[in-house]
């Protein structure tokens, strides 16, 4: 146990960093390493790819929480477009947990894999949104947030990487997109973990200290370091080359999709 525990403080200080570097959630980071962590500790459950989402899912809680209220500080977030999307963002990650509920372990890893490729490809090429004549009634922002809340609950994470593309299409402020983008993140996360545990509940094929899909050691690991080493990558990203970083994040993402895929 102090053997997993410290792993798992390690991935909380390797995400947080991550995470401040980039803007990008650590659900992508969380996912496929705790996968093969919590089968490399023995929980070789075919349920082990839901435990590392709806683990995630409960460490984006803590994440959201300190990144709102250092944004919101700023005057940074759009409250008005998080209260309209939050309907539609709950709606969607309760759904998505469902969903997640219905495949086995190949299927859900291969999704992540591919959306992990596809973010990859996101950051390499670095595509800046075309702002577009700002038209965002209720019903698109209702409706795009459920899309980003299924997605996000479906694969264990923060929702940001659809997020701020989309504000940004709609003329909000990048700074302003990625402050309502975090504060999006905690109904996603919120929503999300509570139907992973719902979902799960119930298996008999489930680690000791686990709620559902949920597994307390390594969520209370991870948000502890995560939340403790996101300034760091913030500091960080003032003082390093950006661009190269994020090629570079973005090979690892390809590394760990083809690792989700083969394992």
């Amino acid at each position: 146990m102090t053997e997993a525990l410290l792993a798992y403080l390690l991935l909380g200080a390797f995400t947080g960093i991550m995470a401040g570097l980039f803007g990008v959630g650590g659900g992508l980071l969380i996912v496929p390493v705790l996968t093969g962590m919590l089968t490399g500790f023995g929980i070789a459950t075919e349920q082990v790819v839901h435990i590392a989402i709806g683990t995630s899912l409960g460490t984006i809680v803590f994440t959201s929480l300190s990144s709102i209220r250092a944004h919101h500080r700023r005057g940074a977030v759009q409250w008005p477009l998080v209260r309209i999307m939050a309907p539609g963002i709950i709606l969607g990650a309760i759904l998505g947990a469902l969903v997640a509920g219905q495949f086995d372990r190949n299927g859900l890893r291969t999704i992540f894999a591919l959306f992990e490729f596809a973010v990859a490809i996101y950051l390499f090429l670095s595509p800046v949104p075309t702002p577009r004549a700002n038209n965002m009634g209720k019903p698109l922002l209702i409706g795009t947030g459920g899309i980003i809340g299924m997605v996000s609950s479906l694969l264990g994470i923060g929702g940001g990487t659809m997020t701020v593309p989309f504000l940004v299409w709609n003329r909000v402020r990048v700074q302003e997109a990625v402050a309502t983008a975090a504060a999006c993140g905690l109904p996603i996360a919120l929503a999300g973990v509570t139907g992973f545990m719902l979902v799960g509940l119930g298996r008999d094929d489930l680690p000791a200290l686990a709620t559902g899909y949920v597994y307390w050691p390594a969520l209370a690991g991870i948000a502890l370091t995560s939340i403790l080493f996101a300034p760091v990558g913030a500091a960080l990203a003032h003082r390093l080359p950006a661009q190269k970083l994020k090629k570079a994040f973005a090979l690892l993402l390809v590394i760990l999709g083809i690792k989700m895929l083969l394992s």
